[in-house]
């Protein structure tokens, strides 16, 4: 097994404050799709940008490439490092990175450009990418986006399945989330207008967080703001509630490459095949490997790509 190095964050600090390709190398976007033989790939950090970048590489290498793993926290320094070559590859969210580009090139109070309609929002980002040297391939059937659990006992109670259920019972709601849930368009306001749910207070536990969870749990809150790829729901009683007006913004997994080292079909063929067998529940699946089982990203996600016959045992 290949060890993976991880290079030190000091190689991006010189490109904190580059933007898209310059005026002098504007035609580097509209040159050849390059392909680099060796090629980085960039993890945020967290298990789930873990789990994923150790599945690109494994991809990867099985097409022939030489990788390695650059993890940075921070997308203000492993944006710019993916438009300057520094990182060639990276795990993003759809609409979330769609609205980072969008405040990037148009100011921070620019009207959003995520939505919960993929097809816009793929549109919005790749137009977004595109002139800063950037390809988003396409994404798959998994998505990590903003969701909402309640007891499975309450929900067997009220006969709740759907977000839409909840809103149709009248039930009064108090909601686990973060504090900023008070006023952003897919939490406390977005629930009340798309779904008629009628929350009576936001306790600030924080998302998805232990206390949040706890306070679900025990009665205390009645619904908890989390995210789709959750793995430790059934550890605290909780189910998810089916968002089935679509509220939530299409966060679904895309892989971004820089076009000039990473745009080859070749390179693009390698990590669709992820999006043939990747789901959500597969992803909230590895996580709760390396959170709660302590297994590192890297032998699960081996394991799981060997599963699905898209590298050799």
């Amino acid at each position: 097994m290949r060890l993976r190095r991880t290079l030190p964050v000091l190689l991006l600090l010189t490109t904190a404050c580059t933007g898209g390709p310059t005026l002098e190398n504007q035609g580097d976007v509209t040159a050849p799709p390059g392909d680099s033989s060796h090629l980085t790939v960039g993890s945020a950090g967290f298990t789930e940008s873990d789990l994923l970048a150790q599945m690109y590489v494994l991809l990867l290498d099985q097409a022939g490439y030489s990788t390695q793993i650059l993890s940075v926290t921070n997308r203000e320094l492993y944006e710019p490092a993916l438009e300057s070559g520094q990182i060639d590859v990276v795990p993003e969210y759809a609409a979330t990175f769609a609205d980072w580009l969008n405040a990037k090139v148009n100011g921070p109070d620019a009207a959003p450009v995520g939505s919960p309609d993929l097809g816009k929002t793929m549109t919005a980002l790749r137009s977004l990418a595109t002139p800063r040297g950037l390809t988003v391939l396409d994404p798959g059937a998994a998505v990590d986006q903003n969701a909402f659990a309640v007891a499975s006992s309450y929900a067997t109670e009220h006969h709740l399945k759907t977000l839409s259920d909840l809103g149709a019972s009248k039930l009064p709601v108090r909601l686990a989330a973060g504090d900023e849930c008070v006023q952003r368009p897919y939490c406390a306001p977005g629930l009340k207008k798309t779904y008629g749910i009628d929350i009576t207070a936001v306790d600030p536990k924080g998302v998805g967080t232990t206390p949040s969870k706890q306070a679900v749990q025990n009665g205390q809150d009645q619904m908890v703001l989390t995210t789709s790829t959750d793995a430790t729901l059934d550890n605290f009683g909780l189910v998810l509630l089916d968002d089935d007006k679509h509220l939530q913004n299409a966060d679904y997994i895309v892989p971004v490459v820089n076009r000039s080292q990473a745009g080859s079909s070749k390179v693009t063929a390698a990590l669709d095949k992820l999006n043939t067998v990747l789901t959500t529940a597969d992803l909230a699946s590895m996580n709760e490997q390396v959170d709660s089982w302590r297994r590192l990203p890297g032998d699960v996600a081996r394991t799981y790509l060997q599963s699905k016959k898209l590298i050799p045992r």
